[in-house]
């Protein structure tokens, strides 16, 4: 793991020695629209290659570091394929690459909170490759953690494509997982909620309505909080009012 964050440090160094380089150039001369692309080539490019290399290390502490630099790319609108690609693995870890202790034993990359914190910011992404690989995620549900899922459900909401209902009859199924076994989870359910409002908004109401509503109930019953009872009925309230709209300018 050193050796893969020393080779990013000194790729960043370099870029970091040729940012400053072009920069005490432009001071000694007037700036110009080149020099303001150079420089933003020379950022974007060592955060991209941190991005891809920690996300690939073999601690934490490296993934958590790709994820700052993903951040920091999203938040100044720096938005590019290999962080997209970065963020898919990380979302995506525990189902590519399992690594065991010796081989056989406990698995040593399973990180819950990094792969929440990835699917949370693939919603960020708006594209077909973010919203296979959320789907992935939450078909996964049996060994999934649910925090996990529930990123990645609100991100799915948030890209909004819902293609033959794909994206609605998988978040139903994942939520149907922990409803059979008697689990409630409350942060699953809100963020579910959420999707489908989402989903609805973005389609003019187009989409398996009988789907979530059912799932909807779900929350409705059961050992959720009295709040995720009272906003299920709020968002079955309001699914009604998306489906009413889109049928009316079909006419």
């Amino acid at each position: 793991m050193k050796h893969v964050i020393r080779a990013a440090l000194t790729a960043t160094i370099s870029l970091a020695l040729a940012f400053s380089a072009a920069a005490q150039s432009a001071a000694a001369q007037p700036k110009s629209s080149e020099k303001t692309v150079e420089e933003a080539y020379l950022q974007e490019s060592a955060e991209t290659m941190m991005v891809k290399e920690l996300s690939r290390s073999d601690d934490k502490d490296g993934k958590l570091v790709a994820l700052l630099y993903a951040k920091r790319a999203l938040d100044a609108g720096r938005k590019n394929d290999e962080v997209r690609g970065a963020l898919q693995y990380l979302a995506l870890e525990n189902n590519l690459v399992v690594v065991r202790s010796g081989g056989l034993g406990v698995v040593t990359n399973n990180f819950p909170d990094i792969r929440a914190k990835a699917c949370e910011y693939l919603g960020e992404f708006p594209s077909v490759e973010s919203k296979d690989t959320l789907v992935k995620v939450i078909l996964n549900s049996k060994i999934e953690d649910p925090m996990v899922l529930a990123e990645a459900v609100r991100s799915l909401g948030k890209i909004g494509m819902n293609d033959k209902d794909e994206v609605v009859h998988a978040i139903s199924d994942s939520v149907n997982h922990f409803a059979n076994v008697g689990m409630s989870e409350d942060r699953l359910a809100v963020y579910t909620m959420f999707a489908f409002l989402d989903l609805a908004d973005k389609n003019n109401g187009s989409m398996d309505m009988a789907s979530a509503t059912n799932t909807i109930m779900k929350f409705t019953k059961g050992s959720y909080v009295g709040t995720v009872k009272k906003l299920a009925m709020q968002t079955l309230e309001k699914l009604a009012q998306y489906q009413a709209k889109g049928a009316a300018s079909k006419k």
